[in-house]
């Protein structure tokens, strides 16, 4: 049996880093459900809506705090893969599972960085600030943003209209809002595009 590592250490981090890595190959499971071919990872998705938090213009809020919530909400994942609402498991039972994968996570790492990841992961699962807030609506425009690429390389306009229709309003945040109804404008272009008779 292998000896325990020692937080802090370098055999420890890198264990770390081996456990996330494995967010590359872990595929979102909505897109699986939906015979998506080639469908992004979680660390895909993880990345762009870091990349979404860096350039919000709300001065308002802390985007270091945002970028960061970004690159941690669906860490646990890693662990307990990616769990879909069609997968009947509750609410309840999905923290469950992710709180222990935290845990497990994060005691591989220094107290200060234990201490942060672990409450960045609850400050986002308790939508307990307003960055928090922001960032669950990044995460459900970043999928519809998804969504609606596949449906354009696919050239299957109105296939994934079960996400759009899963996050009916549930956006508030105006710099969202404005990025959602750009998305619903190009994918309407895409549809009449695609419905126009060829001669």
């Amino acid at each position: 049996m292998a000896a325990a590592l020692l937080p802090g250490t370098a055999g420890s981090l890198l264990q770390f880093l081996r456990l996330v890595g494995q967010l590359k190959r872990v595929p979102r499971t909505g897109w699986v459900y939906r015979n998506v071919a080639k469908p992004e990872s979680v660390s895909d998705h993880m990345y762009r809506m870091a990349v979404m938090a860096l350039v919000t213009e709300d001065k308002k809020l802390n985007k270091d705090r945002c970028v960061r919530l970004a690159l941690v909400h669906d860490v646990a994942e890693c662990i307990v893969g990616d769990i879909a609402p069609a997968d009947n498991i509750s609410k309840e039972e999905k923290h469950q599972r992710e709180e222990a994968a935290m845990k497990h996570l994060t005691q591989l790492l220094p107290e200060e960085q234990r201490k942060e990841i672990y409450e960045l992961w609850e400050e986002y699962e308790q939508q307990s600030t307003a960055e928090a807030r922001f960032v669950k609506e990044l995460d459900q425009c970043e999928m519809i943003l998804q969504a609606f690429e596949y449906e354009e390389l696919e050239n299957t306009p109105g296939r994934l209209q079960d996400f759009y229709d899963s996050t009916a309003g549930k956006f508030s945040h105006p710099e969202v809002v404005q990025l959602v109804s750009s998305i619903h404008t190009e994918r309407n272009k895409l549809a009449a595009t695609t419905s126009e008779p060829h001669s």
